[in-house]
């Protein structure tokens, strides 16, 4: 089927887009992903603008400004998951836009999607779009792979239907990342 008529814009959010920003939004990420990981929770504010959008698929939801993203993702997400490290394994920056995908690898021992703490290591995957402008973050697009990580807890959220099953069955992404850090 060909597409008639007018097509619809794409790309809108990044049309207007300062490429000399680069570096600078790096640094931004990269700061605020140490700090997160390095749970450095009180210098986070650096990071973020303070009309800052953390904007996740369901099952994570939306959260508005610095103060909910901790006390209703980052606080809670590390009581379902101790031991947690981000690694991302790609990473896109240009100009005032920066990309990564990758995995959190943690202990499940706390109560996640209603499951209740199995002490076993799950990789957490995820993909993140951030809008960095004048040094801090102002948007968060997010991606977080919940069906896998709760098929890693015995569950599977599509009673069997998922499209898995049209699947060749090869893998089509590298191994995912160990425990490994360094």
């Amino acid at each position: 089927m060909t597409v008639t008529g007018a097509r619809p814009e794409q790309g809108q959010l990044t049309q207007i887009n300062d490429l000399s920003k680069s570096a600078e939004t790096q640094r931004t990420i990269e700061g605020m992903i140490d700090g997160l990981n390095d749970y450095a929770y009180e210098g986070l504010s650096q990071f973020f603008h303070e009309d800052f959008q953390w904007m996740g698929n369901a099952g994570c939801g939306t959260k508005n400004g610095l103060r909910e993203f901790l006390e209703n993702w980052v606080v809670p997400f590390r009581a379902a998951f101790t031991d947690k490290v981000c690694k991302d394994e790609a990473r896109i920056v240009q100009g005032e836009w920066m990309a990564a995908f990758g995995a959190q690898v943690g202990t499940h021992s706390g109560e996640f999607m209603g499951i209740q703490p199995t002490g076993k290591r799950v990789e957490v995957r995820y993909m993140d779009f951030w809008k960095v402008k004048d040094g801090k973050i102002v948007d968060n697009w997010v991606m977080v792979d919940f069906p896998h990580v709760m098929r890693q807890l015995g569950v599977d959220p599509f009673n069997g239907n998922g499209w898995e099953k049209f699947d060749s069955g090869r893998r089509v992404r590298p191994e995912p990342p160990g425990d490994d850090v360094g």
